[in-house]
């Protein structure tokens, strides 16, 4: 079966700019939200992403009509729900589908949406989002994989206090979606922090809904009758942006990156700086001006925002392998988050793995090697090795790394990098 995979020649000095493109993991959410209120919407900043089409396919498949205007920009026309169904088939490409159970809900009371898919990063259930749905009044089946909710005919959803287990992302922007049409006030404690949930926030109360606390871990939203759809501009990725920034470190300063919000890369940012990164930040452009060389191990722990994001461990991983001396991380919030390590080790680093522990120590350099990509971030982290390697490295099964890096070979190969996609066998 031949899949496709980059040929990276590294070793190859990289100059120029990486520009931040706008955040995945906050457009999905904003386009999904389209579903609550009739009429036209228009959304700029959307990456151009495999994971976007997908849900695009989707939401038409729902019964929205959607037109690109231009590579980053969307024109989403919602007439009414066609379906209530969302099907396996297209669920099952991406965890993030399972998001229009909430506003498919608040349209007209009833969905049916299968269990999702994703990638292969650990158990990642959805009973918060449902334990979240039956405190509005929803009534939930399960049934051949399938989740079936509706409220009873004649009843609304009602407002309610929620406290979740554990502040997850997904099930806080499902309530959210779901709250903003409910009869009375929601509140949701433990509710995740992360940027993008701020994001749809602002997206919804500028379509008019009550949405307090923005930011904090309880959220109050006050139901309203009727949204106004409207216009609106995604914030940029911080994950790219957090990616490119390590790529700059790597490279000593030579790459510049546009479209940095360091208000929400705090906790990534004074990492680096325990490490020995100094840099200046102006106009969100982030230029580094410390050395490889110099920088020390550090110990890192993933956490919920705005604690250090899992979604940097891997490229920060890639990076402690350059540094001298003993680093390490600490992985809290996914199980099997260090499928990348035999990678890196197969490029010569010095990694060894215990329970949710990694220890990196560090070495001269990558060697070039043949890699496999097993999720997003760790595509991206072994595409950062094999810049840096000398020789050729081929990382395959990059599917992964275009469901969330725009265009990823044709921005690395303006600043200088030898990358080329290609199809390999496996």
């Amino acid at each position: 079966m031949a899949v496709e995979a980059f040929k990276v020649r590294g070793g190859k000095k990289l100059k120029g700019i990486l520009e931040v493109e706008g955040a995945k993991n906050a457009a999905l959410p904003i386009f999904i939200a389209t579903l609550i209120e009739r009429g036209t919407y228009i959304l700029n900043n959307v990456p151009d992403l495999m994971d976007i089409r997908t849900l695009t396919k989707l939401l038409e498949s729902l019964g929205l009509s959607i037109e690109k205007l231009d590579k980053n920009s969307y024109k989403v026309v919602n007439s009414g729900l066609k379906s209530l169904e969302a099907s396996y088939d297209l669920v099952k490409k991406m965890r993030a589908s399972f998001l229009v159970m909430g506003p498919m809900l608040a349209h007209c009371g009833r969905a049916r949406v299968s269990l999702p898919g994703g990638c292969a990063i650990g158990a990642r259930p959805v009973d918060l989002h449902l334990k979240g749905f039956e405190a509005l009044g929803v009534e939930i089946e399960i049934d051949h994989g399938y989740v079936e909710g509706k409220v009873s005919s004649g009843v609304k959803l009602k407002g309610n206090k929620i406290v979740l287990d554990f502040p997850s992302v997904g099930a806080t922007e499902n309530i959210i979606m779901a709250a903003v049409r409910a009869e009375g006030v929601t509140i949701i404690e433990n509710a995740a922090r992360e940027p993008e949930i701020d994001d749809l926030c602002h997206f919804l109360n500028k379509m008019g809904a009550k949405i307090e606390g923005i930011g904090g871990g309880r959220l109050e939203i006050t139901g309203v009758e009727k949204l106004t759809p409207c216009e609106y501009t995604v914030m940029a990725d911080r994950i790219v942006a957090g990616t490119f920034i390590i790529a700059a470190v790597m490279f000593d300063g030579e790459i510049e990156v546009k479209g940095v919000n360091p208000e929400c890369l705090e906790s990534f940012l004074m990492k680096l700086s325990e490490m020995g990164v100094t840099y200046e930040i102006n106009d969100g452009i982030f230029k580094v001006t410390s050395k490889l060389k110099d920088l020390k191990p550090v110990k890192v722990t993933t956490m919920p925002y705005p604690g250090f994001p899992t979604d940097l461990q891997s490229p920060m991983m890639t990076l402690m392998c350059l540094v001298k001396g003993s680093s390490e991380i600490k992985e809290t919030i996914f199980e099997n988050r260090f499928m990348h390590v035999p990678e890196l080790n197969r490029m010569g680093c010095d990694i060894s793995t215990e329970g949710n522990m990694a220890v990196v120590n560090g070495i001269e350099n990558f060697s070039s090697a043949k890699v496999m990509a097993s999720d997003l971030r760790a595509g991206a982290s072994l595409i950062l090795a094999a810049l840096k390697a000398e020789g050729e490295s081929v990382v395959n099964r990059i599917y992964h790394v275009d469901r969330g890096y725009e265009k990823l070979e044709l921005r690395l190969k303006a600043i200088g990098a030898d990358i080329e996609r290609v199809k390999e066998e496996i």
